[in-house]
């Protein structure tokens, strides 16, 4: 599909098409996370078990049915409309062609919702790329009463810390259209190596449930805002 030039009449059918998806998405079958394959030379493949794992946990602890494995696709491709869900993460450089910055401002302000966790290194260039997705737009850190927060399960201390990195506070931020969370941004928490399979961090079983609870609580709000 292609979004240069898109009629208004277009975009009307459109947007409350992606909305009604994503906000239905809970009761329809196998729901799924599409992880972003992007330019640049980052690792955008990271923790390639980390969203089996949260997809299964998802299925196991709510009522959303879920698919076993996560889609992976670039935002040029032909059935990127299909996902209203999308995960991006990695060590290194992100970079967006003009096309994809354009798919990408289009869809998150049609209803899509973008999930990216650092996975210690992609900060500079995400937030680089994003300020050209939304020139006009500066991220704003969640506060602990954020209902992010407390959608599915309580965190009333915010994000849970994964990996020490910096040694930083984990923190939450967000791109909003008007009241609505388009993107979702995780930094210093590393959700993503908490989602994976245990030997692959050996990471204590509590951080493990934290971590699995919270991407739980994303995708919760995120279908229900």
């Amino acid at each position: 599909m292609r979004h240069r030039n898109t009629p208004y009449a277009f975009q009307a059918l459109v947007i409350p098409a992606l909305l009604l998806l994503l906000h239905t998405a809970i009761s329809a079958q196998n729901f799924t996370i599409a992880r972003v394959h992007y330019g640049g030379g980052g690792d955008w493949y990271s923790d390639p078990s980390s969203l089996p794992n949260l997809l299964d946990f998802l299925q196991k602890e709510t009522s959303i049915n879920t698919a076993k494995e996560d889609v992976r696709l670039r935002l040029t491709d032909a059935d990127f409309y299909s996902y209203p869900y999308l995960y991006l993460t990695g060590h290194g450089n992100i970079r967006l062609t003009d096309e994809e910055v354009m798919i990408l401002r289009e869809a998150l302000l049609r209803g899509v919702f973008l999930h990216a966790d650092d996975n210690y290194g992609m900060d500079e260039s995400f937030r680089r790329e994003m300020k050209r997705v939304f020139p006009n737009k500066n991220f704003v850190e969640l506060p602990f009463d954020h209902p992010v927060f407390h959608s599915y399960y309580e965190f009333p201390n915010g994000l849970p810390k994964v990996h020490e990195h910096d040694g930083k506070p984990p923190q939450a931020f967000g791109l909003f259209e008007d009241d609505r969370l388009m993107v979702l941004y995780t930094y210093e928490c590393d959700l993503g190596d908490g989602w994976e399979d245990e030997e692959a961090h050996h990471d204590p079983a509590p951080i493990r449930e934290a971590s699995l609870k919270m991407g739980v609580n994303i995708i919760y709000f995120a279908l229900t805002q």
